[in-house]
């Protein structure tokens, strides 16, 4: 699959020239009753908790600190909310990370219940990029949020992350099953985007599917 083939260069420049625009944190959300008015369309970033999430939205946004990186994984429990552009054209959501094997069970079904609400019943929702590690493609606990985006009817793209990790013929591999898996469920976008937070890799074209979802 040739990436750049995806997204026309005019759409490329156009998401690129807003993320270079002003981008804030807005609020965290521990629950639905501290959601922000539902006013604007939304992207939705879900991913296991050391799949680089944090590293990825700080690469996509050009902004070191936008999203916290930590060395604790699941330390955040919360949905967070960043406005794009002024006036706010959209927002991204930092969904709280999923598969920390040390997390007690309350915690895993609190995460569970906030995540399963918020798809369900958000209307400002418009994408879901569920992110997977290029170094082991997708694992059962990535497929959860994956069957909840089903349930829920939310599009989404698979984005994996890390891809400058792994060999290139490694990497064509888990494009591939990442591809034939996605071809089985109803909600899944066609497209598989690689990228790689510290070279670069598929940032544009990242920036150019969040574009895609808050305007079709």
């Amino acid at each position: 699959m040739s990436e750049d083939t995806i997204f026309a260069p005019e759409r490329i420049e156009a998401a690129r020239k807003i993320f270079a625009g002003p981008v804030t944190f807005l609020k965290s959300a521990p629950a639905l009753k501290f959601l922000p008015d539902a006013d604007v369309p939304e992207v939705a970033f879900a991913g296991r908790s050391n799949v680089g999430k944090s590293s990825l939205l700080n690469a996509l946004t050009n902004r070191n600190g936008l999203a916290r990186t930590s060395n604790t994984p699941g330390r955040t429990q919360e949905l967070n909310f960043f406005d794009v552009g002024e006036p706010v054209g959209f927002r991204l959501v930092d969904m709280p990370g999923y598969g920390f094997a040390k997390a007690p069970k309350d915690m895993v079904k609190q995460w569970r219940f906030l995540v399963n609400d918020f798809l369900r019943g958000r209307q400002a929702l418009k994408r879901g990029l569920v992110l997977i590690d290029a170094r082991h493609g997708i694992k059962d606990v990535d497929r959860e949020i994956l069957d909840m985006l089903d349930k829920a009817a939310v599009g989404y793209h698979l984005v994996l992350t890390k891809a400058d990790k792994v060999k290139a013929t490694e990497l064509a591999d888990v494009i591939g099953r990442t591809t034939e898996e996605g071809r089985k469920r109803p909600a899944a976008h066609p497209e598989i985007l690689a990228t790689s937070s510290e070279g670069g890799m598929g940032i544009a074209e990242l920036r150019a599917a969040v574009l895609d979802a808050v305007v079709a």
